[in-house]
């Protein structure tokens, strides 16, 4: 990689994320800190607004904005794949998203590109168990409740059946066991539970922040459990 496109590959990861620290930089390009010292130095000599909080790492000024740029056809074709598998282990709402979001990214593409693009797709075909079917559609509104920290009330039907109200804290999606699960603090149950998404009945997000100021990590979560023992589903 030459290093005009390293720098521009720089910005749109200093772009993607709040901080980025210059070791992940190095390990992202195979450069060396004392590089990414350097290309940091070029990148705020161009007018690009790269700042430094100390122990977090390099972030872009708020308000700066890199306009969008043609993708190579290669880029495409790897998220018009990624379409089909989220197809299959994603939900609607994820499904209605990323259709979107890959809408934009062929809308800056030349017509013998989105040509391609259109052959590809009738030649790529994922043929799985109707048990993987997303029908559901409340990853979405999860991710949104973990990302802001937003309480929700969820109606839940567990593996025997019985239904139950729950106020939700959740800290993280899991996906095994051929399903989603969202690990959450129940107000019910006053610790972290497993639910099944495909289990629940219906969401409402409150609006209203965790009651909790401080919550153990997903990692943590997986961590406390018995090694080769899954998560109890409820």
């Amino acid at each position: 990689m030459n290093r005009i496109d390293r720098l521009f590959g720089i910005t749109t990861m200093l772009q993607s994320k709040k901080y980025v620290t210059a070791e992940q930089i190095a390990d992202k390009f195979g450069i060396s800190v004392r590089t990414v010292y350097r290309d940091v130095k070029a990148l705020a000599e161009q007018g690009i607004p790269v700042s430094f909080e100390q122990n977090r790492g390099y972030f872009l000024v708020q308000g700066y904005f890199l306009p969008p740029v043609a993708f190579s056809t290669e880029e495409a074709n790897a998220l018009l794949l990624m379409e089909k598998i989220i197809y299959v282990f994603a939900d609607k709402s994820i499904l209605a998203h990323y259709t979107t979001a890959l809408h934009k990214v062929k809308a800056v593409m030349s017509s013998a590109e989105k040509k391609k693009i259109e052959q590809l797709n009738s030649s790529i075909k994922m043929r799985v168990s109707e048990h993987f079917a997303g029908n559901f559609d409340y990853l979405a509104a999860l991710q949104s409740a973990i990302a802001e920290r937003q309480i929700i009330d969820v109606s839940y039907r567990n593996l025997n059946g019985d239904a139950s109200v729950r106020q939700l804290e959740p800290i993280g999606l899991v996906f095994y066991g051929a399903a989603w699960h969202l690990i959450a603090w129940c107000h019910l149950r006053g610790e972290y539970r497993d639910f099944k998404v495909v289990r629940i009945q219906g969401l409402t997000p409150t609006g209203k922040p965790f009651r909790h100021e401080t919550h153990i990590t997903l990692n943590e979560y997986i961590a406390s459990l018995q090694l080769n023992c899954p998560p109890a589903m409820q």
